[in-house]
C-alpha cells in the first residue's frame, strides 16, 4: 500500500468528497478550516493508495503525550475488502511504541447505524485499543474514546486536546 501526505497544495476532491461522505456533518470541521488546520497544527494528513487507486485517509493528531487517531476513512465502495486493517496496521507500525488514543460513535447509542458502530468497535477492540470510559457528545452524537498503548487518557486529557483545538478553530455545537 502507497501513502502521501497531504497538504492543502495537494489534496484532492477525491479526498475531500470522501471527508464530506464519510462523516456525520456534525463531526466534520469545513474542509477550508481543515486545509488550515492542517498546516498549522502539523497535523498527519496520510492519503492510501492501492496502486493508483485511493482507498482512505487518516488524519493523526501527534502530540508529546499520546497521538489523537482524529479521521479514518475508507470508501465506502471498498470497506469490507481488509484496507482499513492494512491501513490501521500501518498505522499503529508508524506509531509503534507511543501511546495513541481515538473518539468514534458511541455503539451503546441507539441510532440507525448502531449496527455498523459495534463493528467499528470491535474492529479497534481487536487491534488492541482499549475503553477509557471517557464519553462526550457532539449535538445528538454520542461519543467514546478508545486508547492503544501505555498510560491512561483522562477528561483533563480531552479538555486538553479541545483547549488546543480551540487555540486554531471552533464551532459551537
Amino acid at each position: 500500500m502507497r501513502t502521501q501526505q497531504i497538504t492543502s497544495a495537494n489534496a484532492t476532491e477525491q479526498i475531500k468528497r470522501l471527508y464530506e461522505t464519510a462523516f456525520p456533518a456534525d463531526e466534520q470541521i469545513p474542509w477550508h478550516d481543515l486545509m488550515r488546520l492542517v498546516e498549522e497544527m502539523s497535523l498527519d494528513f496520510t492519503a492510501y493508495y492501492d496502486g493508483e487507486t485511493f482507498i482512505g485517509f487518516t488524519i493523526v493528531y501527534p502530540r508529546p503525550s499520546f497521538n489523537w487517531y482524529w479521521y479514518f476513512a475508507v470508501r465506502e465502495d471498498l470497506r469490507g475488502e481488509g484496507y482499513g486493517q492494512q491501513i490501521l496496521t500501518q498505522l499503529i507500525e508508524h506509531y509503534k511504541g507511543q501511546s495513541c488514543v481515538l473518539d468514534m460513535e458511541s455503539p451503546n447509542q441507539v441510532c440507525e447505524n448502531q449496527v455498523q458502530r459495534k463493528r467499528r468497535h470491535a474492529f479497534y477492540l481487536r487491534n488492541g485499543f482499549r475503553a477509557t470510559h471517557i464519553y462526550r457528545s457532539f449535538g445528538d452524537i454520542e461519543m467514546t474514546v478508545m486508547m492503544m498503548g501505555e498510560g491512561t487518557f483522562t477528561q483533563q486529557d480531552w479538555d486538553d486536546i479541545v483547549a488546543e483545538l480551540k487555540e486554531h478553530w471552533w464551532m459551537e455545537l
